[in-house]
């Protein structure tokens, strides 16, 4: 048997494959079991499941009641990775998925727009980050760590009233 019909075979007979077609190509909605997903995409099954729960994630039931993702899952399965990985809440995943087909694997379309909606929120985020170092700088620059300057900006602790914390960087954000 040649080596090329030996991986076809071995391709149909693969446990985690739905179908296959002639040649042993994969397509976007073979069903794989949970523990493959988990494997591929380095998600527990345990999150896996809450994935689902909250309805990121579709899968289908075997008669024996098993699940079985379609592969074009692991697009958002990983997706959900990345945004967690970039700070982006399950909550604003779930917003954006919605205009995500859970049927069919996404567009490339999809994906830019997807693509466009975070990086607005990520340079926003970055911008906020930025802004707050700036402050701290300038908090650490002015020599508030030294009582007698922050006397000259805060005489007699005037700014206790106002409440806890930096109130002067708090005032500063809500006024920007």
């Amino acid at each position: 048997m040649s080596a090329t019909l030996k991986s076809q075979v071995n391709l149909r007979s693969s446990p985690y494959l739905g179908r296959v077609q002639c040649g042993g190509a994969v397509e976007p909605d073979d069903l794989l079991p949970i523990g493959e997903v988990a494997r591929r995409t380095g998600v527990t099954i345990a999150a896996l499941h809450h994935y689902e729960q909250v309805g990121l994630i579709a899968s289908q039931r075997t008669g024996g009641n098993q699940r079985r993702y379609p592969r074009h899952m692991l697009r958002r399965i990983s997706l959900i990775v990345v945004a967690k990985r970039l700070g982006i809440g399950l909550a604003d995943v779930s917003e954006v998925f919605q205009s995500l087909p859970m049927d069919s694997m996404p567009t490339v379309r999809d994906w830019r727009r997807l693509s466009k909606q975070w990086h607005a929120q990520l340079e926003a985020r970055k911008a906020e980050i930025d802004r707050l170092q700036r402050e701290l700088t300038g908090c650490i620059g002015c020599g508030c760590l030294s009582m007698k300057a922050c006397y000259l900006l805060n005489p007699d602790d005037a700014l206790a009233e106002e409440g806890t914390g930096a109130v002067r960087i708090a005032q500063d954000h809500r006024a920007g």
